[in-house]
């Protein structure tokens, strides 16, 4: 399994594949003002928008977008949490 939330800059441009905040993986179509925009590789939903700033969007390889498409949001979303000493039941 890869790391499923690798550090990485926000560095995240026009045909990259990013993580929005509810656990997508997405195709970044454009960037415009500090915000990223794309179409979900889990469902297709659009515009999945971002904040680079605010939102905590990390960069992803091909391979871990297959891997979040694998193994659904809802397990991916539990792992980070997990990850990070969250609970967000509470």
């Amino acid at each position: 399994m890869t790391q499923l939330h690798p550090d990485s800059t926000v560095d995240i441009r026009s045909g990259d594949i990013y993580e929005d905040s509810a656990f997508h993986p997405c195709l970044c179509i454009g960037i415009e003002d500090g915000m990223a925009w794309g179409i979900s590789l889990i469902d297709g939903s659009y515009p999945r928008n971002a904040d680079l700033h605010m939102s905590g969007v990390r960069k992803l390889t091909p391979a871990q977008a297959w891997e979040w498409k694998q193994l659904g949001v809802e397990k991916v979303a539990e792992i980070y949490f997990a990850e990070v000493g969250m609970d967000p039941g509470r």
